[in-house]
């Protein structure tokens, strides 16, 4: 099978679950279409096989040597139609399942990118996770059921009329013993529907539980939680566990009336049809060829069967999916963008009093530090709202600007900013091209040439998801040297040495210094090898610009200063 293009995931139907697979389906109209028609093909040559089988026992009783030929003949290209049409349809089920699975990954990974930090705060990682995994499959599944499904009732058709060309009662049998049947298997469907639901709920919930815990591991065992947590995922477990044993026992039901059900229809129908011969109202053949399509017709039932159960699993699984996509970010772009200012724009936030010319390098320390922080979020207009007193750029408020202007232009980098896996060398320098040079001038910046050696292969090494096989100081420089190789216009960056050493960090103050000569930079730090640094440092007290000096000048000029970035040390 040749690869699948890059799905365009367009704009999604949101109103309902069906209305979402409907959605799905058209992005793919014409593959869907296909599978459709090749399992249509597929089950009606196995539909035809019972008929051309009874033609030719009828020709053999009849002596008729052509007919019973042709008849032969037409047994062996129903065959080989079956098998051709059987890889088609199931080749084209199969892209038609990836694509959808693929369009929805796409559509929840750029849904999560535009809802940035709002994501994390409605919906847990392990809820994400598992959206991504188990409902992405269930509703690529009910896709992939449109060609067998379809092959199936076209199938009971032709089914239908043969025998009803054959013998009128009979074939009433069929046209009103198979809808019952499944009728009758449908109506275990409800309940298994509910039970999946809550099911789904209490899996997400226990991912989550378990992702919080292996996080946190090191902090539980330092204050003796991790016993009461694991009872508290036991109890948990043994719950999702009796949700599933509820979901397995109705599903046990319905796989054992996916079997006796059509088992009792095939035995009735074969007593009926051997009473007809009886009577000699129908022929020997005929009689085969009832007999052959009671077996026969456990296929397509049993295949309407799993069809209704996958959409019942895909609509469950849509359901999870949309929720997702109907959130919003708090974020978002106004109503009215401004115009943006020119490159060089000096920052202000109106709230706190600080400012920043364009090319300064500001030290920001804070009696505080949730207030600093606070400061951080409102410059990247990471607070929700479009408050008039936000920060201003070059005359504009952030708030009044595109999300996507605020991002390219403003860079915050926050100290426990995500880590994601693969190669380090892309990984590091993200959208924006990195030649090896560049790349290895922010990692020396950032102190962290021995970060490349630890990982195997350097800089075309794999690096690890959230860098977890590196220490806290060297993953913490890895994010400034990311931030650095950013080079955005303005680059805030919060607490970005504080997992590491005074030898390093003096490394890293002066290292800092020279790369980003001649931008913007606001350093959010109360370590005095970074302040003494700085053009102005910038002393924050409840929430306002209380001092505002070199270092040096601060240490003499202000106690409270002094105070907060010596630790209270003379």
């Amino acid at each position: 099978m040749r690869p699948l293009p890059v799905a365009d995931p367009g704009t999604p139907e949101l109103r309902s679950a069906w209305r979402f697979i409907g959605w799905l389906m058209a992005r793919q109209r014409a593959s869907v279409l296909l599978g459709i028609l090749w399992g249509c093909g597929w089950m009606i040559a196995q539909a035809l096989v019972p008929a051309a089988i009874g033609a030719a026992v009828d020709a053999l009783a009849a002596k008729n040597t052509s007919a019973f030929t042709l008849d032969c003949m037409a047994v062996l290209g129903l065959g080989a139609a079956t098998a051709v049409t059987g890889v088609l349809r199931h080749r084209r089920v199969v892209a038609n399942f990836l694509d959808a699975a693929y369009r929805i990954i796409q559509l929840i990974s750029a849904h999560a990118a535009r809802l940035g930090n709002t994501l994390a705060r409605l919906l847990s990682t392990g809820e994400v996770i598992s959206v991504g995994t188990a409902d992405v499959e269930a509703v690529g599944g009910a896709i992939d059921m449109t060609g067998r499904g379809s092959g199936a009732i076209a199938a009971l058709v032709v089914v239908a009329v043969i025998l009803l060309s054959r013998s009128v009662p009979l074939g009433l049998v069929v046209l009103i013993g198979g809808p019952v049947m499944t009728a009758l298997v449908g109506a275990l469907l409800r309940p298994l529907h509910r039970r999946q639901q809550a099911y789904r709920g209490l899996q997400g919930q226990l991912a989550s539980r378990a992702a919080d815990i292996v996080a946190g591991l090191r902090v539980l065992r330092g204050i003796g939680g991790e016993a009461a947590f694991s009872a508290r995922y036991r109890d948990q477990s043994q719950d999702l566990r009796h949700t599933g044993v509820h979901v397995a026992r109705t599903e046990s039901f319905l796989f054992s009336a996916e079997i006796l059900l059509p088992g009792m229809f095939v035995t009735a129908a074969t007593w009926i049809a051997a009473h007809y011969a009886l009577h000699r109202a129908i022929t020997p053949g005929q009689l085969v060829t009832f007999y052959a399509y009671t077996s026969f017709l456990a296929l397509p039932l049993a295949t309407l069967t799993e069809a209704a159960d996958k959409l019942v699993r895909g609509h469950v699984g849509a359901d999870r999916v949309i929720a997702i996509l109907r959130l919003r970010p708090d974020i978002t772009d106004p109503a009215s963008p401004a115009r943006e200012p020119g490159p060089g724009a000096a920052l202000h936030d109106p709230v706190s009093g600080m400012t920043a010319a364009a090319g300064e390098f500001i030290g920001l320390a804070a009696a505080d530090p949730g207030e600093a922080a606070e400061l951080a979020d409102r410059i990247g207009r990471y607070l929700p709202g479009t408050d008039p007193a936000g920060a201003v750029l070059g005359g504009v408020p952030v708030a009044d600007l595109p999300v996507a202007t605020v991002r390219s232009r403003i860079l915050v980098a926050a100290n426990d900013a995500h880590l994601f896996a693969g190669r380090l060398d892309e990984q590091l320098a993200g959208a924006r091209p990195a030649t090896e040079r560049t790349t290895l001038a922010a990692l020396s910046a950032a102190s962290a040439h021995d970060v490349v050696e630890a990982v195997p292969g350097g800089l075309g090494g794999h690096l690890a998801a959230r860098g977890r096989t590196l220490s806290g100081g060297q993953a913490q420089r890895l994010r400034l040297a990311r931030a650095l190789l950013a080079e955005p216009e303005v680059l805030v960056l919060v607490e970005p040495t504080s997992a590491v050493d005074a030898h390093t960090e003096a490394r890293i103050a002066s290292g800092l210094r020279e790369a980003r000569r001649n931008r913007t930079t606001v350093v959010v730090s109360n370590s005095p090898l970074l302040l003494d640094l700085a053009d102005r440092v910038l002393f924050l007290r409840d929430g306002r610009v209380d001092a505002e000096g070199t270092h040096a000048e601060l240490l003499s000029a202000s106690p409270a200063y002094a105070s907060a970035v010596t630790r209270g040390e003379p």
